[in-house]
């Protein structure tokens, strides 16, 4: 009761700085300051307010890690560093989204709340500050949401929340990438609806669906869905690679984690570089991209299947000595993982030659880049990931970006 007593004034600070935010550049303050205040500039005054408003907090209300989070972002607005904007949002969704979580269990509807109550603090103050915001409004929202999801058993889990909710939509608001409202929310709901489907499928746990949906909204928003459509092509794919004589991995012990279901590690390890490569697309309009993402996805499709359809073909041998391995050695491959490897790298190319977003010169670039990038994860894995330099999300984040440099290099030196 008094942690949610404390969170009620936070949200009460939270909307008294909103409303008292622009007193500080009237002209009546102006010329009514004190000398002894003259020197400090309005937003370390607004800043201050919010600092010791949160010490209150902590002294009577033991609002410890928020206060924390108040204090570290005031003094970044305080210094240049976040916008207005930016900063109550943040204090707003934070506070919103701890009070559902006070009352909720841990499940897909207390999540379905914190959406909710987290959308409505970023409308609410955008309305306030006549800001028109809402593509940074949304990525706030998925962020703050999967960063609940994945950081929730931490006892200090709010300061990372509010950092990376703040650096979140900061990046975006700097980005000043301007989106159709209509594809805005198309863009939303095909994604979370691609992400639900995937959790009831069992095929992504919680962390999966709000990161799947991040990456949904990134690929239609900064490219088209047609692109989306070739990033759902290899997760079906790899969908169906896992649960391929599942229960024989299961009882050798090669496995994906958590009965097959994907977790956000997977997801942005698959899925980083070619986000990356949507929004670079989406900036600059440079066919270049669109060769690095398919390269990416393509590399991604590719590994996925060599390794979860691969691992029954046999024993392997080590691609750096060709010695026979055991099965689920890093780096070990077999004639079937090859084969198959050259199997998704083609299907998730030829998707996207005839959704037309790729040229037949394109396509082979891409179908060849998915291959090679298999076989730079298996690189990596036998000798970075055996040594435990790296995990297994690592040793996949390294392919993928090696197979949309390689897409990349060889559409370069053609054209």
């Amino acid at each position: 009761m008094e942690k949610q007593r404390g969170l009620g004034y936070a949200a009460a600070l939270v909307g008294g700085t909103i409303l008292v935010e622009p007193f500080f550049h009237s002209s009546w303050l102006i010329s009514n300051i004190p000398l002894w205040l003259a020197f400090i500039q309005s937003t370390w005054l607004v800043a201050l307010i919010v600092i010791t408003g949160a010490l209150l907090l902590l002294r009577f209300f033991n609002t410890k890690y928020l206060t924390y989070t108040f204090c570290i972002l005031a003094a970044l607005y305080g210094i240049g560093l976040l916008p207005f904007f930016v900063l109550t949002t943040t204090l707003a969704m934070l506070v919103l989204g701890e009070l559902v979580f006070q009352t909720g269990a841990d499940d897909l509807n207390t999540y379905l709340y914190y959406v909710i109550s987290t959308a409505w603090a970023g409308v609410l103050v955008m309305a306030y500050l006549n800001e028109r915001a809402i593509l940074t409004i949304i990525f706030g929202i998925i962020a703050a949401v999967l960063l609940k999801v994945i950081l929730l058993k931490y006892e200090d889990s709010l300061v990372l929340e509010g950092i990376g909710i703040a650096m979140t939509m900061y990046l975006i608001e700097e980005l000043n990438y301007k989106a159709d409202l209509q594809i805005v929310i198309i863009a939303v709901l095909i994604a979370f609806t691609f992400g639900y489907f995937a959790f009831r499928a069992k095929t992504a746990d919680l962390s999966g669906l709000f990161s799947i949906a991040l990456v949904g909204i990134i690929l239609v928003v900064f490219a088209d869905a047609r692109w989306l459509l070739i990033m759902l092509a290899f997760f079906i794919m790899g969908s169906v690679s896992t649960r391929y004589k599942f229960e024989y991995k299961k009882r050798i012990g090669v496995e994906q984690g958590q009965s097959g279901a994907r977790g956000y590690r997977n997801v942005f390890a698959n899925g980083i570089v070619a986000c990356a490569a949507a929004v670079l697309y989406g900036v600059f309009v440079e066919p270049v991209f669109i060769v690095m993402f398919v390269g990416c996805v393509a590399t991604a499709a590719a590994d996925t299947m060599a390794s979860e359809i691969g691992v029954t073909g046999g024993i392997p041998y080590l691609i750096t000595t060709l010695k026979k391995v055991p099965i689920g050695t890093n780096g070990g491959v077999t004639w079937t993982g090859q084969i198959v490897a050259i199997l998704g790298s083609f299907v998730v190319s030829l998707v996207a030659l005839l959704l037309g977003v790729i040229t037949p010169s394109m396509f082979v670039i891409c179908t060849i880049a998915g291959f090679v990038g298999t076989n730079i994860d298996s690189i990596v894995g036998a000798t970075l990931e055996n040594r435990g330099s790296i995990g297994n999300a690592g040793t996949n984040l390294a392919a993928t970006i090696g197979g949309g440099i390689f897409a990349m290099g060889v559409f370069l030196f053609f054209h």
